[in-house]
């Protein structure tokens, strides 16, 4: 009976999840194109010892060292020649073996096989669950390993393929884990009094519908990036911090921090965007402890922040560089020196995305917000004026209370500095330091936004009738619907199985892939279908010799490929003999351009 009853208390909240779990799925399914930032998840997760695709360097230098000489015919085989490189390292330092050997680099760009565009971006029979790879490759990248880790332990377990559910399913869990720290966050907020029970569980409520099934939540869920597990992270760490602050004196911050360390310490393994979250919340708990009194506890906490920092830089050093000395962190460190010019457009444009992503579209957010503030003023006003009448009626005139409301006060205001100073804080920093003016490095703030809107809710719905809370409820189911619907189809690459279907028609054939900057990461997926594949750039094409011996080839010409260099490498091509027969893409989902070209027949 114990499973029955609890069903039947959490029936609301289980059928919230199952409506998000539903949305989310739905939304995944429809996935067909992958960022290329995605990709280079699958690759640095997968590539064994092999972090980039470099078209005149198509296998690294520790990798051609593994499969050279490193991995053998047997477990036993392959042992021996870990034991023996390490003896040689420790003996002969620089002049070892494996310190002094060279790659494979070529003067031009070179043919990759589909066979090793699959080895980049899959688990094969011989690499898989190999996390020490996994660290390598991230240690030249950003960005820090856990994410990549999470999407290597999936490839391992499904080796030989790559699909968006493999990366998608780990923001899945975070949107739903997000959901349930929301009813956990109106619970523990009723059990100490900052709301009644019904309210407590309302807010969760309302916060997990409209968080869910928004679109921000459907981005996350699709974007297969370590965002959706950073945000799980910072709505997890405020709860431990919430929790601790407004527990009793066995659950304060005087002892058993360890998993508040682990949170903080998993939050920097996954991006590095977490300590601007991590900081404000840990300074606003440092202030608020210290003056309510509660010193004990503020250096035992300040003790646990040190021990995560040690835990954290200790196992992944390269963290600091990536931070201080990387292009992108170099990148950031600068904008946010920048001063204040063109903070206001970047300002405005991050604030037009987490309306988007809140509501599904920025003006009809900005009435709803305008609609809930005038509403919840209305109410307050009728509430306060029948309290006021009550009270003269029964001629009450008591201070006592007074006083307690004042207490009461000041330990709300201490709680809303928590709930609002970190994300408020992140969501500005953000918008300063961000190399681009996307929606992902803003996602950890849109179920803080999804809180603050059931939290318009909630104090409307206590000033209403029961008619009227009905009404509201159906209000906000609308709005949750609305999101769902108006989901803008970002991250799904809607078309792209057409050009994949083109790949496997012409699977015989070379590919020629010509780009600017980089680009071609969006096509991995052809390129592991195409008997093989060129990556050039337009002036790396006029002199080439082997070109002469083709007599089919797929050309694909990236977006950033002007038009005049496409009819250089036409007349290029023409030289040889190859002609344009037919385009198999003209405006594909990535901008490219995919011509077949045939050799003409000499009579």
């Amino acid at each position: 009976m114990k499973w029955k009853q609890c069903i039947s208390r959490y029936r609301w909240q289980l059928a919230v999840l199952a409506l998000v779990l539903l949305v989310q799925c739905f939304y995944i399914g429809q996935k067909q194109g992958y960022h290329m930032d995605e990709l280079l998840t699958f690759e640095l997760g997968n590539a064994e010892y092999n972090p980039w695709i470099v078209p005149t360097q198509p296998v690294g230098r520790l990798a051609k060292f593994m499969q050279q000489e490193i991995y053998g015919d047997s477990l036993g085989e392959t042992l021996g020649n870990l034991k023996d490189t390490l003896v040689d390292v420790l003996r002969n330092r620089g002049d070892s073996k494996l310190l002094s050997y060279r790659a494979d680099v070529y003067e031009e760009p070179v043919w990759i096989t589909r066979e090793q565009f699959h080895e980049y971006i899959t688990v094969g029979e011989r690499d898989g669950f190999n996390y020490l790879s996994v660290y390598f490759n991230v240690k030249d990248d950003n960005h820090p390993p856990l994410y990549f880790m999470l999407v290597h332990t999936m490839s391992s377990l499904f080796r030989d393929r790559i699909s968006p559910w493999m990366g998608c399913i780990f923001n899945l869990g975070a949107v739903l884990g997000c959901c349930v720290l929301l009813f956990a966050l109106g619970g523990l907020l009723a059990r100490h009094g900052f709301m009644d029970g019904k309210a407590g569980e309302y807010w969760g409520l309302c916060g997990a519908l409209l968080y869910g099934c928004s679109s921000g939540a459907i981005a996350t869920t699709l974007f297969i990036r370590m965002y959706g597990v950073m945000t799980l992270l910072c709505i997890l760490s405020l709860y431990l911090h919430l929790e601790k602050w407004l527990g009793s004196r066995d659950r304060d911050f005087r002892k058993k921090n360890g998993l508040l360390i682990l949170v903080t310490a998993l939050g920097f393994w996954t991006q590095y965007f977490f300590l601007f979250y991590c900081l404000l919340l840990a300074l606003v708990t440092v202030v608020a402890l210290y003056r309510n009194g509660r010193k004990r506890e503020t250096f035992c906490y300040i003790r646990s922040m040190v021990t995560a920092a040690v835990v954290g830089v200790g196992l992944y050093p390269f963290g600091v560089k990536h931070i201080l000395t990387s292009g992108r962190g170099v990148e950031a460190i600068g904008n946010l020196l920048g001063g204040l010019a063109g903070y206001g457009e970047r300002l405005i444009s991050f604030g037009g995305i987490l309306l988007q992503r809140t509501f599904g579209r920025e003006f009809p957010g900005l009435a709803v917000l305008a609609l809930l503030w005038a509403a919840l003023g209305i109410a307050t006003v009728h509430s306060q004026c029948r309290v006021r009448r009550e009270q003269e009626e029964k001629g009450f005139r008591g201070s006592p209370a007074g006083e307690r409301v004042g207490m009461e006060k000041k330990s709300r205001r201490k709680l809303w500095w928590m709930l609002i100073l970190p994300p408020a804080g992140y969501f500005l920093l953000a918008a300063r330091m961000s190399p681009y003016m996307v929606d992902r490095y803003i996602m950890p703030v849109f179920p803080f936004a999804a809180m603050a809107v059931a939290g318009f809710v909630t104090a409307l719905y206590r000033r209403l009738n029961p008619l009227g809370r009905r009404a509201l409820t159906c209000v906000v189911v609308l709005l949750a619907w609305v999101s769902f619907l108006t989901y803008d189809g970002e991250y799904l690459y809607k078309g792209y199985r057409t050009q994949l279907r083109a790949a496997e028609q012409y699977r015989d054939l070379p590919c020629i892939c010509v780009y600017e900057g980089y680009g071609f990461y969006d096509n991995l997926l052809e390129f592991e279908t195409y008997d093989r594949t060129l990556l050039v750039k337009p002036a790396e094409l006029a002199s080439r010799q082997d070109l002469s011996q083709l007599q089919e080839v797929v050309v694909l010409y990236k977006s950033s490929v002007s038009s005049e260099s496409r009819e250089e490498i036409r007349e290029i091509l023409s030289d040889y003999g190859l002609e344009p027969r037919n385009a198999l893409i003209r405006d594909s989902v990535y901008g490219d351009v995919i011509l077949y070209y045939e050799k003409e027949s000499s009579d």
